[in-house]
Formats: structure tokens, sequence, C-alpha cells
């Protein structure tokens, strides 16, 4: 095996693909559990102490906030996929230019849209419908969330990028900075403490605004003091003038990415619309169990994000036959990780609840009752995003897009809005599983059949090595099933 030069880990073309995955999914997996915990803690904050018109403030205002971070996620896992794929090629010197043209557009992009939606806050919540009791909450919470986006936008890219070039470590160590300094921040800016004043909902965002910014301070301070590899200096600064071939790279298979996180986002924003219909305490039960819903979730969202990584840079070095071992070991990884949880929360359904509901209210009877019917179908959605990871690391991106389109807008919705007279909010409840199957089947069909080995980010990418015909036909079956 080839030895890393220093600052650099180890490359993921060598080594057992199970072995390797498992050890790059378990950071990203911790980091997804701490960023979980953080919100899960906040929510109880907010549920016990003030209130379900507060906490059905922060789940519509977290919605905005999904939706914002969507909008440059896509371009974020585009740089990710091109730095992997630039590692793997053994091409130092551009994994180096998409860091700068990335940072530049960050930078440019995460300022116009804070000062923007903090003006646009009060319109926005008004549009979603939040219910009249909690609008004030959602407005001040929001507000500071914008002030903290250029932050949040620029150390998520970071994070990122360190995952691609392979180092899912130290994006875990610095999320857990972070989130210890929110936690311990939220309680004292929410009700105050000495000279500081108590803020209400507004201290909860501001305690986000301030972790976010010095996690992030931390994180550029030890990468200049490691003289990593991917550090720009002060020698270097022409690295942050755009090389518009990555650029467009960057945005144009990056828009579709983010575009799958805003289908997503968007269409969550609908359900939500839905269920405020049904007044604030069926919302209250709809957010806490989006609460234990974000921990379901994470076994799919850490090993998705960690195929596409080791995906990328196996798609690089043309080792086509561990691309296809990474998405099987990411399904078989997905299903039980995820499933686990799922078991253990039909088992303590009420319990967890509890933690962000009053355990004598109505609410919690509606959140197990919707948990009772929905929670089992996130086994689909891992499925789904673990064979989307490894299709996107080629550069293949508008096929998930559309199948997501497909499911949660033409499936989940009018599901939802047919069935509703008949079957009241089970119609909504209902419609999650129906549309994560539907998203899992296409996903399925696309991976087998469709044609995604042939993609590439770059338009002067090459195509793959080629050897005699038995050993393609033994690279393509080897990659054609999960």
């Amino acid at each position: 095996m080839t030895t890393p030069p220093a600052g650099r880990p180890a490359p993921l073309t060598e080594g057992p693909v199970a072995r390797i995955l498992l050890r790059f999914t378990l950071p990203v997996l911790g980091g997804t559990v701490l960023q979980s915990l953080n919100a899960s803690v906040n929510a109880m904050w907010i549920g016990h102490y003030l209130g379900e018109a507060a906490l059905t403030a922060t789940s519509n205002a977290t919605l905005i906030l999904f939706l914002l971070l969507s909008a440059v996620f896509g371009v974020s896992m585009a740089a990710t996929i091109l730095v992997g794929q630039s590692l793997g090629a053994r091409d130092l010197a551009q994994a180096r230019r998409v860091v700068g043209t990335g940072a530049g557009f960050f930078l440019a992009i995460s300022a116009a849209l804070a000062v923007t939606g903090f003006f646009a806050t009060g319109w926005l919540m008004r549009a979603m419908g939040t219910p009249a009791d909690a609008l004030p909450y959602a407005t001040a919470y929001l507000r500071l969330i914008f002030l903290a986006l250029p932050a949040m936008y620029f150390y998520n890219f970071l994070m990122m990028t360190l995952r691609g070039a392979g180092d899912a470590r130290t994006p875990f160590l610095f999320l857990g900075l972070s989130v210890l300094l929110d936690i311990a921040l939220n309680p004292l800016l929410m009700f105050g403490a000495g000279p500081l004043p108590g803020l209400g909902i507004a201290g909860s965002a501001l305690a986000t605004l301030v972790a976010q910014s010095v996690a992030l301070a931390a994180l550029l301070l030890t990468l200049h003091r490691r003289r990593h590899f991917l550090w720009i200096g002060r020698r270097e600064l022409a690295l942050f003038k755009p090389d518009w071939t990555l650029l467009r790279a960057l945005v144009s298979k990056g828009l579709p990415m983010g575009l799958q996180m805003m289908v997503i986002s968007a269409s969550a924003i609908l359900m939500m619309r839905l269920v405020n219909d049904h007044g604030s305490q069926t919302v209250a039960a709809y957010g806490a169990a989006q609460q234990l819903w974000n921990y379901v979730m994470m076994p799919a969202m850490a090993v998705g994000g960690a195929v596409s990584s080791i995906a990328a840079q196996n798609v690089g070095a043309r080792r086509w036959d561990r691309v296809g071992q990474v998405a099987r070991w990411g399904v078989v990884y997905s299903l039980l990780l995820g499933g686990a949880l799922i078991g253990a929360i039909y088992l303590f359904n009420h319990a967890a609840l509890a933690l962000f509901l009053p355990a004598d209210g109505a609410a919690i009877a509606q959140a197990a009752h919707l948990n009772a019917i929905a929670v089992w179908s996130f086994l689909f959605l891992g499925v789904t995003f673990v064979l989307f990871g490894v299709v996107r690391a080629t550069g293949a991106v508008w096929p998930p897009l559309l199948i997501l389109l497909v499911s949660t807008w033409f499936i989940r919705p009018p599901f939802a809005l047919l069935l509703q007279a008949k079957l009241g909010t089970d119609a909504i409840w209902w419609s999650f599983p129906l549309g994560a199957l539907v998203s899992m089947l296409l996903a399925l069909g696309y991976y087998r059949y469709g044609g995604w080995r042939q993609a590439r980010m770059l338009p002067s990418a090459a195509a793959p090595a080629t050897g005699d015909a038995a050993a393609e036909a033994g690279v393509a079956a080897a990659a054609e099933s999960p």
C-alpha cells in the first residue's frame, strides 16, 4: 500500500472495502448523531420551557433552514466528488483548485442569502401558514439563523471537502466542538445567567450562531497549523480566483444535487402546510416525531455520504470493481444500522416522545400513532440514499433528482390530499411509506440498468481504462448489483 504524504489520509482506493467503508462511516455517523442530538436538546429546552407554540415555531423555521442549506448542498457535494476523483487520479493540483474555487463561491453566495433572508423572514413564515401563536417565535428565531448562514455554509463546505479527501475524523472532532458549545450556550442565552439577559427563543438561535462561528475559526486555525495539503496560504491566494471550468462543473453538477435536497425540503414544507391545518397539537406531534426521525435517518445519511467519498476516489482511480463493492456494503450497513434504530423506536416509542412532549398531553398520542405508521419506511430511504451516493460519484446527478421529484411530489402530496377527507391525518402519515417505497424501487432500477457509469464530472474527463473483454465484463458484473 502506498504511504500517503504528511498531512494526507490513506487513499480510499486500497484495502478491504467493507472495513474502509465502516471506518469512514462511523465518524460521519457520529457527526450526524451530534447534530441531531444538538437539535433534540434544543427542542427539549424549547418544548418544555417555552411551550408547544415555540416548538411549532422551530419546526417551521427548521424547514426553511433545511431549504437554505439544501440550496448549496449540491455544490458542496460536487466539490467533495471532484476532490475525491482528483485525489484518486493522483492530481493534487486540481484538488486544490477545486477548494479555492469552491471557497470563493460559498463566501459570496452565503453573504447574499443572509442579507436577503433576514429581511424576508416574516413573509416566509406567513407564506408557510405558521400558526398565529407560533409566528412571533418563528420570526425571532429565523432572523438570527439567517445571520449564522455564512459561517454555516463555509463550515459545511470545509467538512465535506475534507471527507472528499478521505478524512472523516477531523470533521467529526469539530462538529463535536460546535455541538458542545451550542448545547452549553442554549440555556444560558435562552433564560439568562448573571449579567446575561434571557433572550427566549432568539437565544437558541444566537447559540447556534456563536457555536458555528467559533468552530469554523478553530477548524481554519487547525488546518493552517497542520499545513494541511488542501490549505491555501497567503502566497497561494491566486487559487481563490475562479477556475471557470471547475466552477461550471461545480454549479452544473451541484445544481441537480442541491435541487434533490430542495425537492425534499420543499415537499416537507408542503407536508408541514397540510399538518398546520390541523392545529398546534398535531404540529407539535409531528415535530416531536421528526426529532426521532432525524435519528432514524442518520445511518442512511452517513452511509450515503461515505459511499460518495469512497466511490469518487475509486472512480478517479478507475477501480470500477471496488465501486460495486462500495454499493453492496453500503446497502448492508444502512439496513443493519437503520433497522436497529427503528426497532428501538418501536420498543420505546412513548418514552422517547416524552422527551419532547408533555407525557399527559394529547400530542404525544398522535405522535406515537404517527411513528407506528411511518417509521419503518426509512429502511427504504436508506437503500435509496446509498445508491444515490454511488451513482452521483461519477457525475450522474439528474436521474436521482427525477426519482425524488416523482416520489416526493407526484406520489406523496397527491395521496395525502386525495385521501385526507376519508382518512384524516392518517392520509398524511401513510404518504411517507408510499413515497419511500417508490423512490427505492426507482433507484434500484436506475442503478441496475441506467447509464451512470458513463457519466463524468468534467467534460474533459477520460473514459475508464479498458482491458480485454473478459476483464471488462467482470468489472461490469461486479458494479451492477448492490
